[in-house]
């Protein structure tokens, strides 16, 4: 879910998701909780030691009211075209929202057309995003200033500047570290709201040989038949 930081505190929004309750209802368990950045354990220089943001209507009643919103509804659009589920996600963040006096109100749009006309271009909405292979992809693709898919208007010079940084660092360990520090920022200071990771199933057999991983996490749909045989 992408916000626009500048009409109210952006930890307002965070702290009033229910993760745990998406994943449980929406992905039926078969997810993992977000912590408001796209990068999580599935990345190979991720770092686990973050701290995991929890439902916490009361902190996000505090920054709700610090930021001085007029208290007029914050307009949600969704549609079933961005996930299977989005409504009905929408609308449990609406109501943890409301359980912190947050006005959160959930306009369904049609599905026709709302990766071109309301994705990228409404100020609230959701959509998904699908994993990329390292975290540097991840990031110029939607959170370097001048990207094209910067949907969440998340303009940091400082955040651009570790991205350059980290794209010349060869010593991993720093790499990992820039790339912490990033996280951090989008976290607690970036438009986006990341409740929830969906797992991916590969379904496996023993009459087959040459199956490897896909980093992408496409394979079943990105050539692995034509890099299988039988057995």
């Amino acid at each position: 879910m992408t916000y626009p930081i500048s009409e109210t505190h952006p930890l307002a929004l965070k702290y009033a998701i229910d993760r745990e309750e998406m994943v449980d209802k929406i992905l039926r368990g078969y997810g993992s909780v977000g912590n408001d950045t796209p990068i999580n354990a599935a990345y190979p220089l991720y770092s686990d030691d973050l701290g995991q943001r929890a439902y916490d209507p009361e902190k996000a009643r505090f920054h709700y009211e610090k930021s001085g919103h007029d208290g007029s509804p914050i307009v949600l659009k969704v549609s079933e075209a961005a996930f299977p589920g989005a409504v009905d996600a929408s609308q449990l963040f609406q109501q943890s929202a409301k359980r912190a006096g947050i006005p959160l109100q959930v306009e369904r749009v049609p599905s026709d057309g709302y990766w071109s006309e309301v994705w990228n271009k409404e100020p609230f909405c959701a959509s998904y995003w699908s994993g990329r292979p390292v975290q540097d992809q991840m990031f110029s693709t939607a959170y370097k200033s001048d990207a094209d898919w910067n949907d969440t208007r998340f303009f940091r010079d400082d955040f651009d500047a570790l991205l350059a940084q980290a794209k010349a660092e060869l010593d991993l360990a720093k790499r990992k570290e820039l790339y912490r520090q990033m996280s951090v920022i989008l976290r607690d200071e970036g438009g986006v709201i990341v409740p929830m990771f969906n797992d991916f199933i590969d379904a496996v057999s023993t009459s087959l040989g040459g199956w490897v991983g896909d980093p992408g996490g496409g394979s079943m749909f990105d050539g692995a038949l034509v890099k299988t045989w039988l057995l």
